[in-house]
């Protein structure tokens, strides 16, 4: 009984939080919209607006209803410089391309997976010098908030993700 008063604390507490941040932007719902499509569209990374809608948008972003009011960003958290996945793109070609490191596309990007192998067409991805997005809600990991379509289309089918650290003497 403690237990389970503990865990419904606890969830009504991420709740309030999540509910706490101020939403900068927001997007109408229309017939046929996707969240990638809102995502280009918008300015606004697929993983942004998974994260800032949590709760409300499932995983497999197959929930949305025309005339339904999303948030696209949070105050202070709202990256609108970003770049939409295209066949045959890297992790290193997307941050090269765009003059940010690794690590800080990363960090705007948690879903993607350490070889970069997860990126898929269509996806949008924050490509901001500086970490903008919130963080995944509530403890919740990266991979469960954003899942691709499942008619997604890996960038790099031959999963070299771009990680091409071969050439570095420290490297082995």
């Amino acid at each position: 009984m403690f237990f389970k008063s503990v865990v419904s604390f606890a969830v009504l507490l991420a709740a309030q939080i999540a509910a706490a941040q101020t939403c900068s932007r927001t997007y109408t719902v229309q017939e046929g919209d996707t969240c990638d499509s809102i995502s280009a569209a918008q300015q606004a990374s697929t993983y942004q607006v998974a994260v800032v809608n949590y709760g409300n948008i499932d995983p497999d972003c197959d929930n949305l209803m025309p005339g339904e009011t999303i948030c696209l960003g949070f105050a202070g958290e709202d990256c609108q410089t970003t770049y939409v996945v295209q066949l045959g793109d890297t992790c290193d070609d997307i941050s090269a391309a765009y003059g940010v490191n690794t690590t800080i596309l990363y960090m705007n990007n948690p879903q993607i997976n350490e070889d970069c192998s997860n990126i898929y067409v269509g996806e949008v991805l924050c490509t901001a010098c500086t970490v903008e997005v919130p963080p995944a809600p509530g403890g919740a990991s990266a991979p469960a908030v954003v899942q691709p379509p499942p008619t997604a289309v890996p960038a790099n089918p031959s999963g070299d993700g771009g990680d091409d650290d071969d050439d570095l003497p420290w490297c082995d």
